[in-house]
């Protein structure tokens, strides 16, 4: 390793990179990743972004956050948007740091279009997505040949803040053999009687990974149809990822954490 010494691309001034961080371990940290945090003036960043991860960044870096919390007062998008712009027009190099990957429920595309139209170059880093390597840490493989050839990963409410409309529960109820949701907690109760009403088995394995990859990750394994009493009763609480599937099954044999 003290040989490998990669050529690592420059953060020019006025330019903006969209980069993600990763599920919460920062040494799952990309190395663009944390080039970028060794460059950057200043870092406008998401609630989900772990402070260890912001650490990392020099002590004369300019800290902006711009989280989102569901039911707290948060910034808009669209002035979050502006906000990279701005500072970008201003000769900064600014890295906005997402938890995860910046383009998986990440406002990513939303962003990098208003980069676009006020014609601010920028850059995409993609991250480790909390619902490929948050299950990983958990013991969860979102595929496995003995059980699934392909897996759905949705978003457990819209931009309204509601269970969306354009999900058709009934196929993803009926054709997807695991499913990954991000954002699910909160609507929980409406998002389970759907896939229930649809035909998906009461007596499937269902887990909720809490502040995953994280030394304070914690796990609930439930069925579908017990999930709402084991819910209340645990200390599970969002932001969480939740898989439904018989992959949850292989975390009684993967669970190298131990968590």
């Amino acid at each position: 390793m003290s040989s490998f010494n990669p050529d690592l691309p420059e953060f020019e001034p006025g330019h903006v990179w969209l980069v993600g961080a990763g599920p919460g371990d920062p040494g799952l940290l990309t190395l663009h990743a944390a080039n970028a945090i060794k460059q950057a003036d200043v870092i406008v960043y998401d609630a989900l972004v772990n402070e260890e991860i912001l650490g990392l960044a020099s002590s004369e870096v300019a800290l902006h956050f711009a989280g989102k919390r569901g039911g707290k007062p948060s910034p808009k998008q669209k002035d979050i948007s502006l906000t990279l712009v701005e500072m970008a027009k201003s000769g900064k190099r600014v890295l906005r740091l997402k938890g995860g990957d910046p383009f998986v429920f990440g406002r990513g595309g939303e962003e990098a279009l208003t980069l676009v139209e006020n014609g601010v170059p920028f850059r995409i880093i993609p991250g480790i997505s909390a619902g490929i390597g948050g299950l990983a840490y958990a013991g969860i493989p979102v595929t496995h040949r003995d059980i699934n050839h392909s897996v759905t990963f949705l978003t457990g409410h819209d931009a309204s803040g509601l269970v969306p409309d354009a999900v058709n529960w009934k196929c993803i109820a009926k054709g997807s053999p695991v499913i990954v949701m991000y954002m699910a907690m909160k609507h929980w109760a409406v998002i389970r009687s759907k896939l229930l009403d649809h035909g998906r088995d009461e007596h499937e394995p269902v887990a909720f990974v809490c502040d995953a990859t994280t030394a304070k990750q914690r796990v609930l394994e439930t069925t579908l149809w017990q999930s709402l009493a084991d819910l209340e009763s645990s200390d599970i609480n969002p932001p969480a990822i939740v898989v439904v599937g018989k992959a949850v099954g292989m975390r009684e044999k993967l669970n190298w954490l131990g968590t």
